[in-house]
């Protein structure tokens, strides 16, 4: 007969509560003689929910902070795409093209009369963007991003020219080259056209080669920074304390809201353990700050879970006003001599639709304070305003930031 756990009960002088036999379930016994089962039963219930918040909250500290000198490099360039199907650069309206053509072949080994006039529908200039990320080693490929700088209608079925990557030192890192994918397609005819997506962007998978090794500086002297992705008293301090408390009582300690000093082995092979250890470590960050992302221009309005909102009352109204424009010709009688002149008639009418006044009670959590602003009926662009005057009043307890 199976058994299943049915009560925690504390263990006392006398013995094993009976019955639990007879009904083929079986007692646990609480090895704590002055508790009694309920008090046991709430305590367990606390403990649960404290485990449960911490594990809730809890993140890899590789989510959190990033390791000092670990970072990407942006690479530019500039380059000649051709192949194109007569959607290149016009030539009279983009000379560097035909400059660039020229220094080409020049290079090449071809030499053309001084006074030549290209007209060339093929070719397109663009700039070749790339990242470069840590540890990248010579031979490794990355990919790129192409970008018309011209006039050209498409750059789909292209080739990019052998083209040099430089990094912000002006030093050449990568050599990128190879046939474009481009996700637009378009056509066009009889003075009608239709595009899909962007077509005078490409990308190039593993299109360059890097031929320069960024040097790090990991792996040199006796500590590691780390710089948290948010700056935070709080978390940096609680950083600093999960570390010590997984890696050892000095191994590390905050230095400011966002670097915390690590102390690491100074063999290779050890530190790359280290670090991996390091980034496995679980910290529960600080508490984030109520904000709300307000963007003027979509009318988005984004807000994190810490926004509360205090009672307030909100009065909205909607203002429309419409002009309607009549246009109509004055034609004068023949022989009278007079001109013909055209006469605009404007309508202006302007409506005012009554709003009335809505009660926003108390919010304390997100689900809450989503449903107290669905209640005020306003569109998302309403809402900038209306949040605005909000955190004016001292109803919103959030941060305001318009991008």
């Amino acid at each position: 007969m199976a058994h299943r756990i049915v009560a925690l009960t504390p263990r006392s002088n006398s013995g094993p509560v009976p019955g639990d036999s007879e009904s083929g379930n079986t007692a646990v016994y609480w090895p704590l003689p002055y508790m009694s089962r309920s008090y046991v039963a709430r305590l367990i219930c606390i403990v649960s929910l404290v485990v449960v918040g911490v594990c809730a909250q809890a993140q890899k500290l590789k989510e959190l902070a990033s390791i000092g000198g670990v970072r990407e490099n942006q690479l530019l360039g500039y380059g000649l795409v051709v192949g194109l199907d007569g959607s290149g650069d016009q030539t009279t309206q983009t000379p560097f093209t035909v400059q660039s053509i020229i220094n080409m072949l020049t290079q090449l080994g071809v030499q053309l009369p001084t006074a030549t006039s290209l007209q060339l529908k093929n070719v397109a200039a663009v700039t070749v963007t790339a990242s470069m990320p840590p540890y990248s080693r010579v031979g490794q490929p990355i990919d790129v991003t192409v970008s018309s700088i011209g006039n050209a209608k498409s750059l789909r079925g292209g080739t990019l020219l052998m083209s040099p990557l430089k990094g912000a030192d002006g030093q050449v890192y990568a050599i990128a080259q190879g046939n474009l994918v481009v996700a637009g397609a378009g056509a066009a005819a009889g003075g009608s056209s239709t595009q899909i997506n962007q077509l005078a962007v490409g990308r190039i998978p593993g299109g360059a080669t890097v031929e320069r090794e960024v040097p790090s500086a990991v792996g040199q002297g006796d500590f590691v920074m780390l710089a948290l992705n948010e700056a935070d008293f709080g978390t940096a301090t609680r950083v600093a304390q999960a570390l010590n408390s997984a890696l050892g009582a000095t191994t590390a300690r905050a230095l400011d809201a966002r670097t915390i000093q690590v102390r690491a082995p100074q063999d290779s092979d050890a530190r790359v353990a280290f670090m991996a250890r390091l980034e496995d470590v679980s910290v529960i960050p600080a508490e984030s700050v109520a904000k709300v992302i307000i963007n003027a221009r979509t009318g988005s309005v984004v807000m994190n879970q810490a926004v509360t909102l205090e009672p307030c009352a909100i009065s909205h109204g909607n203002l429309t006003v419409t002009i309607v424009a009549k246009n109509e010709v004055s034609q004068p009688n023949a022989l009278s001599r007079g001109k013909t002149a055209k006469v605009e008639n404007a309508t202006v009418d302007i409506k005012t639709e009554k709003g009335g006044v809505t009660m926003v009670p108390r919010s304390a959590n997100l689900n809450e304070v989503v449903r107290a602003l669905n209640q005020i009926g306003a569109t998302p662009q309403d809402l900038l305003a209306i949040l605005q005057a909000m955190k004016a009043a001292g109803s919103l307890k959030a941060e305001l930031e318009i991008i």
